[in-house]
């Protein structure tokens, strides 16, 4: 356990969009790639929303105030396009989407500060007073969790912990969330949403399902998601090379954060092709060297 991961952090690269209606269950199921009308009243969901080709264009912790208020916590930075274009596919729903950014406090918790989250599985949730607390996946053995509550909620005690330390705790976890980065580069299998809870293949139709489902029981995909460790400075969205192939680009760079003992880490979704032998690199086949890094969790098999 990293002592640097121990700790509350203001989540101020987050908003938060809000669906609102009879109807809000149902067209959040219809747009993402997780069941939201099956949603228990102690359940959170990752899910992706994707464009028709399955590429993701945001990425979400989608939470249920009650059985007709959602909240989707999202990247800020894409957080107006996207709200721009889930309503696009509101038309005649009762649902009504607004931004919520302003209304909501969302701060990361981390180690002890977790205690909240403590008996949950990943993205359970339960009640903490007037917050929602979500459990998120660990960062090598340390408990992290979401805590969403009404702006101006007293947060929950704990020493101040930076942002980059959340996001290296972010990268360790194995969970990369889409950003203004890398929007439209994956489709969701390359960031292993599917083993990770981020994808129900048994659900009705998305914008990009087809896609979705072909590249998992096709044996269509060929990127999947790894850890990876360089001396150099990482950066999302910078694409990965392989020493056999310098012009052409193996992978990207999903989320990467200041390693606490020096360095960086990251989650790259490259070719599969790519991990099984010779030099990857960072920017260009003359960047910074990239190691291959164990994943925290399991992948569910290819079908």
């Amino acid at each position: 356990m990293s002592s640097s991961l121990e700790g509350t952090c203001a989540l101020t690269h987050l908003g938060a969009i809000r669906a609102q209606g009879e109807e809000a269950a149902r067209f959040l199921h219809s747009q993402l790639t997780q069941d939201t009308v099956l949603m228990r009243a102690d359940e959170a969901r990752l899910a992706a929303f994707c464009n028709a080709k399955g590429r993701m264009l945001a990425s979400f912790v989608v939470v249920a105030r009650d059985p007709q208020d959602f909240l989707l916590i999202t990247a800020r930075d894409l957080l107006a396009p996207t709200l721009k274009r889930l309503s696009m596919f509101v038309l005649r729903s009762k649902v009504k989407l607004t931004d919520a950014t302003a209304d909501v406090d969302l701060v990361g918790l981390a180690g002890n500060a977790a205690a909240a989250a403590e008996g949950l599985a990943p993205w359970q949730k339960r009640e903490s007073g007037p917050a929602q607390v979500v459990r998120l996946y660990p960062a090598d053995g340390v408990p992290r969790a979401l805590w969403i509550a009404p702006a101006g909620t007293p947060a929950p005690a704990g020493a101040a912990l930076s942002l980059d330390d959340w996001t290296w705790g972010e990268v360790r976890s194995g969970v990369a969330p889409v950003t203004a980065a890398t929007v439209e580069a994956f489709v969701p299998q390359m960031l292993n949403y599917e083993s990770v809870g981020g994808v129900n293949f048994k659900k009705g139709c998305y914008p990009g399902q087809e896609v979705v489902a072909r590249s998992q029981f096709r044996g269509t995909l060929k990127r999947r998601a790894f850890l990876v460790h360089a001396e150099g400075v990482l950066r999302a969205g910078q694409e990965v090379f392989h020493a056999a192939d310098p012009e052409q680009p193996a992978g990207q760079v999903a989320l990467a954060a200041p390693a606490p003992n020096g360095g960086f880490d990251a989650i790259v979704a490259i070719q599969l092709s790519a991990t099984q032998g010779g030099q990857l690199a960072a920017g260009s086949v003359d960047g910074p060297a990239l190691t291959l890094l164990p994943l925290p969790y399991a992948l569910l098999a290819d079908v």
